[in-house]
């Protein structure tokens, strides 16, 4: 089984190592499922936008630079073939996607591997919690400082979102802070030491720490389509009774114009 160094949440090293959990950490490390995971990770970051012009599309050159023969030069046809300087570019890179696809399984294991790679070089470490009252950033690099990881690349993941956390580490360039369950194989191997809540590897809280409240379900917003039918309707429902409105006195007294006639008459 394997272990690793146990700091208190102030960065204090506890006496007893803690014990990584054996299903997560049986000290496998699988090299082509890293490779694997981390090219598709790579590849999934190009934009693939670059683009080079073909003779086709280099302006210019529309005629014979000199008359076919009797000049004792070569032949030409166009100042923009390839072999001329400013012409077009043979077999040059042209917008395509990069997006490379991994199966999940192959995902988790690959993440698996990361963190045994961390875990048998001694570069993974665990803390009670980090426990930040506000954004600041000097609070975290002093909180690393004491736990000896302040010379490299850090990986600091958190048990859920740690809003204060993560604010604290944005802006350093050598500092990554987030979730334990978002963290990929190419995090965990980007960082030269790793630190994980206590709570993230499925140990209980520490005492006097008090969990943050599940957020309150919010009402889902209705879509855009279905507020502006349901505002046409009622635009539609307040037209016909306005509508409806002002027609009732003139057929009102539509009515009443015959019954008055046929009365005089009949006098």
């Amino acid at each position: 089984m394997l272990e690793a160094p146990h700091y208190s949440a102030a960065g204090a090293r506890l006496t007893a190592p803690f014990a990584l959990p054996a299903d997560l950490f049986d000290g496998t490390v699988h090299e082509p499922v890293l490779h694997q995971a981390v090219r598709a990770y790579l590849n999934n970051q190009r934009q693939g936008t670059h683009a080079t012009k073909t003779r086709r599309w280099v302006a210019g050159g529309n005629r014979k630079p000199w008359r076919q023969k009797g000049t004792g030069r070569a032949r030409q046809g166009t100042i923009r073939a390839p072999h001329w300087r400013g012409g077009g570019i043979v077999f040059g890179p042209q917008p395509r996607d990069y997006e490379t696809t991994v199966p999940k399984k192959v995902k988790l294991l690959a993440r698996k591997s990361a963190l045994n790679a961390r875990a048998r070089e001694g570069a993974l470490a665990v803390i009670e919690q980090v426990g930040l009252a506000q954004p600041k950033t000097s609070a975290l690099l002093g909180l690393l400082a004491r736990l000896g990881m302040d010379g490299g690349k850090t990986l600091v993941l958190t048990h859920g979102a740690n809003t204060a956390a993560w604010k604290s580490g944005r802006n350093v360039p050598t500092v990554h802070v987030m979730p334990y369950a978002e963290a990929s194989a190419y995090d965990i191997l980007w960082a030269d030491a790793v630190v994980v809540e206590q709570q993230a590897l499925g140990a209980p809280a520490p005492e006097g720490v008090v969990e943050a409240p599940a957020p309150r379900a919010t009402k889902p917003a209705a879509p855009k389509a279905a507020k502006q039918a349901a505002r046409k309707a009622a635009t539609s429902a307040t037209k016909a009774v306005t509508k409806a409105t002002k027609q009732a006195p003139a057929k009102a007294a539509t009515k009443a114009a015959p019954t008055a006639a046929k009365k005089k008459g009949g006098r």
